[in-house]
């Protein structure tokens, strides 16, 4: 698809830049910021029965943190060594010894008395486990006990009964494709993962808008070009490293501007702890913040464009580029159609955002030569998400901002490998390779020599839905087998998971440690399988970033706290189909990792060349440096398309705020400290604007009560600069707020903002005509992309 290879890391100007630091005041003292060198001592601490194991896999595994894909110390942006905290937080989780006995068969009801956090830092898995119907301890078990068990119960079932789940806490993509090979095997097309909570909207647009659902940039993009522009995303906190890329960019000249309804610390200044300068100093990080209304976006962006059209009835080519538009974009006409049906009173009350400020972003673009897009769940979290995307898509087509250098549209992804998932087939609406398309169902048949399932597979919200469903429906779900993930902590509605949950016959947990959702009960029993990290698997493992970049993770062994009786993820999905389909089981018999690069290499053509990455340091690209390079776009007629969006009508009542969910100090949503340390607040506090709160008579630090029809949060009223008549939360604490089944019709995210009220605790409790039901919320956190 590409053609231009990526160059390799290059060198950040090691010249003072004093117009970007924050302060004179060495290392921030005294201000509200990050502790990055007595976390880092903590960690060192944390680690200490197993140091030499976790020196060995920061500087030889490929970082299972977030995605910008850290080989070792070093990654393909810039040259140098790179380490973060949040790479640091999740090394325990691989090099801590297992749960002791009298732990792992404690009482449930102790059990269930612990937060994730807590259930954490027991320990891992050391052994498969039981809990059947009415027990209230899980029991040991035989591996070949608990896969027959498994294996049995499928037998019984229709495939349409039972399905698949992947997380992405450092899975890599052998055990992806495997698992998507052996799901179809067994006939069922329900296989999801955990890029359907966060940035499927994001593949599903880029696909019908460009053809392709990646990043068609790299980070080294970021450097040099005009304008960078961060949608909905606070990089800094989620990818520290990735401040680096913006020091880089800052000094080359780049503008960076963060669209978000809430003026986040860290991506306004920031101690980069690995630069010298910037540890000292920090760095202002934005040029400009723009505080759009929690779905406000898309009517932002009609306004940038109607901008441009006006521009252009002054002066042709002034904010247009023709050129690139008559050769590569079909829908021009559409498009300007749709933009003139939006006025600008809607434009500005949609928003949030007045009109002039609009002007002001548009002319920038406008002038810019150069622009890359990047977005988080700021922009897929919506019911109306694949449009948000799209609509991002129509700016870059119409400036012709895409397929050349420090160009381009960037998902920033928030997990190691987790592009990799549906490029593997883990998910209901693809197969390695491409759609459900007759020509690539024939090829995989074909490569597989076996037929797939032909009907529609359902995504993970709705899977859970089918667990609720009566006894003799076709679609019941009752085995949910799920690699990783908490449900209870990362969809909406946790109380309406946990009956799903419990509705089950068997739930299969083959995960690393306990959560939450672990200690559920189910109607026949619970089983878990304690899986190895991706640093243990046998022939190691590959991931891929968000830039495309495929890294291969060697095997790495002396581990000290080696829990005996793990396995292999992939290796237990080839075990599960010899049982339930011996006869057959031949077609899915991979013995070694390898022998599944070379199959990836022929069922994703993308991915010939991961068949050559065999050793530590080995690493290859898929598409090249640009995806849609010289404007030729993967599409049937090589065009990128134009998408006419409406602006959405939110349900949103006078006297009600929308509420955005935000990261603390957590990575994604495994929470690490009860306080942030960008703006001080608590996991319960609920960041408000001033006038906000003084219009409802509330003060800051005083307890309010947030609710609406699905749920109720208390908190206390943190004052902070955010757009008015929208609320900050933290996830996953505040999920008891928003309402199941709403989801993002292309793409099947769920819907994550939601109306609601706020007062004052007293008055809310003083309301005899409200009932209201004190719950209490565990602390909540487990991984999810």
């Amino acid at each position: 698809m590409g053609k231009t290879k990526h160059q390799g890391p290059i060198k950040i100007s090691k010249k003072p830049s004093p117009e970007h630091w924050v302060s004179p005041i060495p290392f921030g003292l005294g201000k509200v910021k990050p502790k990055h060198i007595r976390d880092t001592m903590k960690v060192v601490w944390e680690n200490k029965d197993n140091i030499n194991y976790a020196k060995n896999i920061l500087t030889k595994g490929v970082c299972d943190g977030c995605a910008l894909g850290v080989a070792g110390l070093q990654d393909q942006t810039l040259k140098g060594p790179h380490i973060c905290t949040t790479r640091l937080n999740v090394l325990r989780l691989s090099t801590m010894p297992a749960m002791s006995e009298e732990v792992v068969h404690a009482d449930i009801d102790e059990l269930k008395k612990y937060s994730s956090k807590d259930l954490r830092q027991l320990g891992r898995i050391p052994y498969p486990l039981i809990r059947r119907k009415g027990e209230n301890k899980f029991s040991r078990i035989s591996w070949d006990e608990a896969m027959n068990i498994i294996a049995e119960k499928m037998k019984k079932l229709n495939p349409k009964q039972y399905g698949f789940y992947l997380t992405s806490r450092g899975i890599t993509n052998e055990t992806y494709y495997v698992a998507a090979k052996v799901a179809r095997f067994l006939g069922t097309n329900h296989i999801d993962n955990s890029s359907r909570i966060c940035h499927s909207p994001s593949k599903t647009a880029l696909t019908r808008s460009v053809g392709v659902g990646a990043s068609t940039c790299n980070y080294q993009d970021w450097i040099g070009t005009d304008v960078l522009v961060f949608w909905g995303s606070v990089a800094s906190n989620s990818s520290p490293v990735s401040t680096k890329y913006m020091l880089a960019a800052k000094k080359k000249g780049t503008k960076i501007i963060v669209i978000n309804p809430y003026k986040e610390p860290a991506m306004d200044k920031y101690w980069v702890p690995s630069n010298a300068e910037s540890a000292l100093f920090g760095t202002k990080i934005a040029d400009d913040f723009y505080q759009v209304n929690i779905g406000g976006d898309i009517a932002l962006m009609h306004g940038i464009m109607k901008h441009w059209f006006e521009m252009e009835e002054q002066e042709s080519g002034s904010a247009i580029n023709h050129e690139f538009v008559n050769k590569h974009v079909n829908g021009y006409e559409e498009l300007h159609e749709k933009v003139q049906e939006h006025s600008w009173n809607e434009i500005v009350k949609s928003s949030g955002v007045s009109k002039d400020r609009i002007i002001e972003l548009a002319e920038l673009l406008a002038n810019s030569k150069n622009a890359v897009y990047a977005w988080a769940m700021g922009l897929t979290m919506h019911s109306f998400a694949t449009d948000n995307i799209s609509q991002v898509a129509n700016l870059a087509l119409l400036r012709g901002h895409l397929g050349r250098k420090h160009n381009g549209l960037m998902p920033f992804r928030g997990h190691s490998s987790v592009q990799g998932t549906g490029e593997m087939g883990a998910d209901p609406f693809v197969l390695p390779g491409g759609g459900w398309t007759d020509e690539n169902v024939k090829r995989i048949e074909n490569l597989w020599n076996f037929e797939l399932p032909k009907w529609q597979g359902d995504i993970v919200g709705v899977s859970l839905e089918n667990a609720v469903l009566p006894e003799d429906h076709e679609r019941k779900l009752k085995l949910y087998y799920m690699s990783g993930g908490n449900f209870l902590e990362t969809m909406p509605n946790p109380d309406f998971v946990e009956e799903a949950l419990s509705e089950l016959d068997i739930r299969v947990h083959q995960d690393i440690i306990f959560n939450t959702s672990t200690l559920v009960e189910a109607k026949e029993a619970v089983i878990v399988l304690p899986a190895k990290t991706r640093f243990e698997q046998e022939g190691g493992g590959t991931s891929t970033s968000t830039e495309r970049m495929v890294y291969f993770s060697p095997e790495i062994t002396g581990n000290k706290n080696e829990v005996k009786e793990a396995r292999a993820e992939w290796k237990i999905y080839v075990d599960l189909a010899k049982r339930v389909k011996p006869e057959h089981a031949h077609l899915v018999n991979f013995t070694e990792a390898q022998e599944i690069r070379e199959e990836i290499a022929q069922a994703n053509r993308n991915y010939d060349g991961i068949q050559n990455l065999k050793k530590e340091g080995d690493v290859f690209q898929w598409g090249g440096a640009w995806l849609c390079e010289d404007g030729i776009c993967p599409t049937p007629d090589g065009k990128g398309n134009l998408i006419p969006i409406d602006i959405p009508q939110l349900e949103k009542p006078d006297g009600t705020f929308y509420v955005t969910t935000r990261r603390g100090k957590q990575f994604n949503s495994m929470v690490y400290n009860e306080t942030d340390p960008f703006n001080a607040a608590g996991r319960y506090d609920v960041l408000m604007n001033e006038e906000d709160a003084k219009r409802l008579s509330i003060a800051d630090r005083e307890p309010v009560v947030v609710h609406n029809q699905h749920g109720t949060f208390q908190g206390k009223a943190h004052f902070a600069d955010i757009a008015k008549g929208n609320i900050g939360l933290h996830f996953p604490e505040g999920n008891f707020l928003i309402p199941k089944g709403i989801y993002d019709g292309p793409s099947g995210i769920p819907q994550y903002n939601v109306a609601v009220k706020v007062e004052k605790a007293e008055r809310y409790h003083a309301r005899k005509d409200v009932d209201y039901h004190e719950k209490k919320v565990e602390d909540l956190e487990v991984t999810v992309e």
